[in-house]
């Protein structure tokens, strides 16, 4: 029986870059399988060449044994594939319903006017088919990330897609929602549905998936079944070296109090918080979504403004509600969502490296391009962000290689607290390896870190101490000692 999709030989090139080389790919009906890499491995290029988004160089693509071209993501559509993104594609002011029938609404005769109750009817039955509950009524956007999730697979289903490409499926879902959508994964792969699961959580393939592809540098590493490898095995296969300690824990004598919070409060986000921060100290901030462990750093750094409270550096108190006044003071803050908070997605690496620092780069209202340039050039260099140069777009830089500018950014303000907010969601562990070495010199360079993680090993093997929230209020300061995955989780449910 013929494979539901093979590539062979995809290859793919870019300005000065060669992304795809030869790279052969197999999914069977009913298989989940991964597929690994660090960023900038190949694995989106070559899943937009079978979305249609990108047309390769070189290549074929068969879809159960039939060779097939696929110019547009609508041919690929028409084949029965389909790619949910990890930033998903909906509108977020229409319903549920409207959303599942988008651009292909159901019609009355002869008038041509919508059917909403067959609509409602067409996203019931996509719904059901995933065992979600969730009202065909509902503004997409009243939903949270996991039920929009579900309302974009459900799209795909009423589409009769066989294929789904799955992009880092779980990065931004509660463990409840996580633990769904692998069910919905197995139940649809037990119907022939054929899944692509991109991830870089080596757990997740461990308990959802049946073979693994690696990728390395455009090229084809290996295909495995998850029985026969191990995570340490894989990591190797990624990287093409041992990453012998996953957390990189630098020894740091932890000096006098650098940053103290005092009774912050905003009503219906966070109550009565309080910590300290220390020089060359990481601070681990853990919850669950919606704990308010985002809210109170936003306020820290001066985008949300607090009812009340105090913030101080050092002996000075901080203005609340004003960025500027943070940074002009040496708190500076790499959001979540580095590609809608933190980049200027449409400007070169060099631009996003200097923004922060603009005006001391401005001589008689002109940019002195000189040092600009030189500014880049050293970030680049200390951070070893990899680009073909400086004027490059930072929008084609892997997701690792984007996180290593935003970080230079704030990095070029000289601060002394640096708030990281999920500092390694959605990049490669050979990058995350990169920012947790990157963490340790800024701790020995008497700096202080609060490290904001849904990743509680990330958390337990970085913080030296951890200060735990559930519903807006710190529930427990505990010590690198005395953390421990049960302890932050009574404290993370309010028990």
């Amino acid at each position: 029986m013929p494979a539901l999709v093979e590539m062979r030989g995809i290859s793919k090139r870019f300005p000065g870059v060669q992304a795809l080389s030869g790279v052969d790919f197999t999914l069977e009906a009913g298989e989940i399988h991964a597929l690994l890499g660090e960023n900038g491995a190949g694995k989106s290029t070559l899943m937009k060449v079978l979305g249609g988004i990108y047309s390769p160089d070189e290549g074929t693509i068969r879809i159960n044994g039939e060779p097939v071209v696929i110019p547009t993501p609508a041919r690929a559509t028409e084949l029965g594939i389909a790619f949910i993104h990890q930033e998903l594609n909906l509108a977020r002011h229409l319903t549920v319903a409207e959303n599942i029938c988008l651009g292909r609404p159901p019609r009355k005769r002869p008038l041509g006017l919508v059917d909403w109750k067959a609509m409602r009817e067409t996203a019931r039955r996509a719904l059901d088919r995933l065992g979600a509950y969730v009202d065909p009524d509902a503004p997409v956007g009243s939903l949270s990330v996991g039920n929009q999730q579900l309302v974009e697979i459900a799209r795909a289903l009423s589409l009769d897609a066989r294929v789904l490409i799955m992009d880092e499926p779980t990065a931004a879902l509660t463990e409840a929602e996580a633990a769904k959508l692998a069910e919905v994964a197995r139940n649809l792969a037990a119907d022939g549905v054929g899944i692509i699961y991109i991830t870089h959580r080596l757990e997740e393939i461990f308990r959802l998936c049946s073979r693994v592809t690696v990728l390395r540098d455009g090229t084809l590493v290996g295909s495995y079944p998850v029985s026969e490898v191990t995570p340490e095995l894989l990591i190797a296969r990624m990287v093409g070296r041992q990453l012998t300690e996953r957390f990189p824990k630098q020894k740091v004598p932890i000096g006098e109090p650098i940053l103290e919070v005092e009774g912050l409060t905003l009503p219906g986000k966070f109550t009565d918080v309080s910590f300290v921060l220390r020089r060359g100290e990481i601070l681990g901030v853990a919850g669950l979504m919606g704990a308010g462990r985002s809210e109170v750093m936003r306020a820290v750094a001066g985008v949300e403004r607090p009812a009340s409270g105090r913030i101080r550096l050092g002996s000075r108190e901080i203005p609340l509600g004003s960025v500027q006044a943070a940074v002009a003071h040496g708190i500076v803050m790499v959001p979540e969502d580095r590609r809608g908070q933190g980049l200027l997605t449409g400007r070169s690496v060099r631009e996003n490296l200097s923004i922060a620092v603009l005006e001391s780069l401005v001589h008689k209202g002109l940019i002195r391009g000189k040092a600009e340039r030189a500014l880049a050039d050293r970030l680049i260099a200390d951070l070893a962000i990899r680009t073909p140069g400086r004027e490059q777009s930072v929008s084609y830089l892997s997701g690792g290689n984007q996180q290593k500018v935003v970080l230079g950014r704030w990095l070029a303000t000289e601060p002394q607290v640096l708030i990281l907010d999920e500092p390694t969601r959605g990049i490669d562990v050979g990058a995350k390896a990169e920012i947790y070495r990157l963490m340790g010199r800024l701790v020995q360079q008497g700096k202080g870190i609060i490290l904001v993680s849904s990743d509680l090993p990330e958390v337990l093997g970085l913080a030296d101490r951890v200060l735990v929230m559930h519903q807006g209020r710190v529930t427990a300061e505990l010590s690198r000692e005395q953390a421990t995955q049960e302890q932050v989780m009574r404290a993370a449910t309010g028990r």
